[in-house]
């Protein structure tokens, strides 16, 4: 039973992974992975299920994705009664040392696997639970249709087709583009910040895409957009407004530069009008030197968990 715990901990980083990206949120992630070891330990006591194990990192995918793809056909429903904008819950990590490309340990690495960042996730939303996970399993981790088809209880050749399907979704026209590397990330992150702190609008909108689109996920616990926001003009007016509010009431807010789905974002800590703390994380989408997607999360159920800013953070962020 040692050894086999070790095999499956050996795998743990991949299937948080899969679980994570298929599900947008770490907790239930978690959750399918946990749910995926108890069906293996209970496998070995079966002789015939243990006979099916014979390659245990695909034994395990399969295992895990059909966990997962329970999970999503639930989750439809609770989404259809969501408040407000919905967004995935953040992966954040501290900024490490410069000039090392972000590099993460090994398991975070996994979790941000190809770069994935907030802007695909909520893309994946539109997907039905199918096509989602035969898209995550192909297209992010290399899976084959044959064993993606086990996992959906269909034929490899109907694999095919919903992952064709769902890349043809998340590579439309209208969804934010994400391909700056760490040093244009930096360049464009940079700008940004200098263009809010100064409250200069233009300088604002010159690193904002035409087509840029801001997203904000409250949860219905503090005032957000209820539809995204379009537009350089407007997503620059509404940005400038927030932090124009937290200056008028003389609000003092911490702030940091961290790794978001493994891309530059930032972290804030701060206290609303009716006095509740108040946390909030900016995922970026960034191409062609300018932002596509500003996506701001602050429903505290997501954002829960992060460890805290230290007491001498504050704004703007230093970096």
């Amino acid at each position: 039973m040692e050894t086999t715990a070790a095999e499956f901990e050996a795998e743990r980083g991949r299937l948080t992974a899969v679980a994570y990206r298929m599900l947008g949120s770490r907790g239930e992630a978690e959750d399918a992975v946990q749910e995926t070891w108890l069906r293996y330990s209970t496998a070995l006591g079966d002789p015939a299920a243990r006979a099916e194990v014979r390659h245990l990192r695909a034994w395990l995918t399969t295992t895990c994705a059909r966990i997962c793809l329970d999970v999503l056909r639930s989750a439809r429903v609770r989404r259809e009664t969501y408040p407000g904008q919905w967004l995935p819950e953040p992966l954040v990590a501290p900024l490490p040392p410069a000039a090392d490309g972000f590099a993460p340990d090994p398991a975070e690495r996994a979790l941000r696997r190809d770069q994935l960042g907030t802007a695909l996730q909520v893309v994946l939303e539109r997907l039905g639970p199918e096509q989602r996970v035969a898209f995550v399993l192909h297209d992010v981790f290399a899976v084959p249709f044959a064993r993606i088809a086990e996992a959906l209880d269909t034929t490899p050749e109907a694999a095919r087709q919903l992952a064709s399907r769902a890349r043809r979704a998340v590579t439309a026209a209208d969804v934010p583009r994400h391909t700056a590397d760490p040093a244009e990330q930096r360049r464009v992150l940079a700008a940004f910040l200098a263009a809010t702190e100064s409250g200069d609008l233009a300088a604002l909108v010159r690193v904002l895409a035409p087509d840029v689109v801001l997203i904000g996920d409250s949860g219905g616990r503090f005032p957000a957009a209820r539809r995204p926001v379009t537009g350089p003009d407007a997503v620059g007016r509404f940005t400038l407004g927030l932090f124009a509010q937290a200056a008028r009431r003389g609000q003092r807010v911490r702030s940091g530069v961290v790794l978001v789905d493994g891309s530059l974002g930032l972290q804030f800590e701060g206290v609303h009008t009716d006095g509740r703390p108040m946390r909030l994380v900016v995922a970026f989408a960034m191409a062609d030197g300018r932002i596509t997607g500003i996506f701001n999360q602050l429903n505290p159920e997501k954002v829960a968990g992060l460890p805290a800013l230290p007491e001498s953070a504050g704004w703007p962020p230093r970096w």
